[in-house]
C-alpha cells in the first residue's frame, strides 16, 4: 500500500498512527529515516552486522515510545537521542567496564593536520569502527554527538578524566588506523 503523507502539516496524526501501531506508518518512519539512523549507528558498532541489530532495537523501543514524542519538536532529534542511548546500552552489554589509571594521558596531543579531513566518509567510519569499543564510545559522544566530559562520565559511568584520556587516545588511534588506512600494502 503506497500511502502518502506531508510530515510538515499531519505532523500529529503520523505520529498518532505510529502510536496506534498502522503498519504504513511505522514503515514510513523506518523507511524515511533508516539511513540516517544506520550512519549513527554504524558509529558506534563494530561492523554493519552490529550495526544493522543495534538500529532495530532502536527502531522497537521507538515504535515502543512513539506516544511519548512531543509533535512540533525534532522528530529525527529525538529519534537520533534514542539511537545514540541504544548504541551505549548495546556497548555496556558487550563489554565489562575497565578503568584505567590514564593520568599520564592528559599531556599527550597532536599538532598534525587534521586526519579526518583528508579521507572519505567510508574510510571513516571503517576507521571508527576499528577502535576499541571504550575509545569509539567517547569519540562518538564528544566529536560526533557534542556532549561533555561530564555528560559522557555520567552516560558511560566512568570518570571525567577517563573520559578525557579515552578521547586523546582515540583520537590518536584514528590518527593512526586512518593513515594505515590510506597507505598501500606492500
Amino acid at each position: 500500500m503506497d500511502v502518502s503523507i506531508d510530515l510538515k502539516y499531519e505532523e500529529e496524526d503520523f505520529i498518532k498512527a505510529c502510536a496506534a501501531k498502522e503498519r504504513w506508518a511505522q514503515q514510513k518512519l523506518y523507511e524515511d529515516h533508516y539511513g540516517t539512523m544506520m550512519g549513527v549507528c554504524l558509529r558506534y558498532a563494530n561492523n554493519e552486522d552490529e550495526a544493522l541489530d543495534i538500529l532495530h532495537d532502536a527502531f522497537i523501543k521507538i515504535f515502543r515510545s512513539i506516544g511519548d514524542y512531543k509533535p512540533g519538536t525534532s522528530l529525527q532529534a529525538w529519534m537520533r537521542r534514542i539511537m545514540v542511548n541504544t548504541s551505549i546500552d548495546y556497548y555496556r552489554k558487550q563489554t565489562r567496564r575497565r578503568t584505567e589509571d590514564l593520568d599520564n594521558a592528559f599531556g599527550i596531543q597532536s599538532y598534525d593536520p587534521n586526519a579526518l579531513s583528508l579521507c572519505a566518509a567510508e574510510d571513516i567510519i571503517t576507521c571508527i569502527q576499528m577502535l576499541t569499543p571504550a575509545y569509539r564510545s567517547v569519540f562518538n559522544l564528544y566529536v560526533i554527538e557534542g556532549y561533555s566530559h561530564r555528560e559522557i562520565a555520567d552516560i558511560l559511568n566512568i570518570t571525567e578524566s577517563t573520559s578525557r584520556s579515552n578521547l586523546v587516545k582515540a583520537r590518536i588511534k584514528l590518527k593512526e588506523l586512518l593513515s594505515e588506512y590510506k597507505q598501500p600494502p606492500l
